[in-house]
């Protein structure tokens, strides 16, 4: 099991549990505890956990968003195949803006060299697409990062978004139904993503099946802002026949 792997595994036992001792996460895991010991340090340090004697502890309460650290190395993978698939909506000559999240920095390595103009909401993406080789022309959006996530919020960001407008939205999802429609973790996010969608003729969501059928606390607007949607084979099937139905289109990675 990678260093990434167990990670995760250790993050989402002591987030359903509650807490967690040593031994039990050794056990889970196949690590010896003084592996555990060093995992569970560097969980504490990315804000994913905190230490007590003996284990951890969660931090996290029911609907807050985990660590953009730990997000990172979640379904690896499956976001970069999603990736590959939005970057191939994408046409030359687009004019694209970038939500923030764990999948559109993914996007972000795909358009770099791209022959777009691209605006990205994350201070990640912005590093990654700032020394883009080729016609790529990078645009740089006002606004206050989210602390450890660097997302850019508050009212430069929303001005910047309302001056413009754009070709192609690419948005990530923290919760995605054809019930509760588009949601978010923060309140603050969930105006940007307002503002992004108001801001462009076309709408691709990109979502790893397990956001899929899942709500967040801040709404964003109904599941029809979404014109294409890129997900994995782990959706469950029943919500994207529903997503499907109200007019999405579903494209699997």
């Amino acid at each position: 099991m990678s260093n990434a792997d167990r990670h995760r595994l250790i993050a989402q036992a002591v987030r359903e549990s509650g807490s967690a001792t040593v031994p039990e996460l050794a056990e889970l895991t196949g690590a010896s505890e003084m592996t555990i010991r060093r995992d569970l340090d560097a969980l504490a340090a990315q804000g994913a956990l905190e230490r007590v004697r003996g284990g951890a502890r969660t931090l996290l309460l029911r609907g807050e968003e985990p660590p953009f650290a730990l997000r990172a190395h979640e379904a690896a993978d499956e976001k970069q195949r999603i990736a590959s698939e939005v970057s191939s909506l994408i046409a030359d000559g687009e004019t694209v803006l970038l939500d923030s999240g764990t999948t559109c920095l993914e996007v972000a390595r795909l358009l770099r060299g791209r022959r777009i103009t691209v605006m990205p909401l994350s201070l990640q993406a912005i590093h990654v697409l700032s020394d883009a080789p080729g016609p790529t022309m990078l645009m740089v959006p006002g606004g206050r990062p989210r602390a450890a996530e660097g997302a850019l919020t508050g009212p430069l960001a929303l001005a910047s978004l309302a001056a413009l407008r754009f070709d192609t939205a690419i948005v990530g999802c923290c919760g995605l139904s054809a019930a509760e429609g588009l949601t978010a973790y923060d309140l603050d996010d969930a105006a940007v993503k307002k503002a992004i969608i108001a801001s462009t003729r076309r709408v691709i969501a990109a979502a790893d099946g397990s956001k899929l059928g899942r709500t967040a606390h801040a709404y964003v607007g109904p599941s029809t802002l979404v014109h294409t949607l890129v997900t994995d084979t782990t959706a469950p099937a029943d919500e994207v026949a529903a997503l499907e139905g109200a007019g999405t289109v579903v494209k699997t990675a």
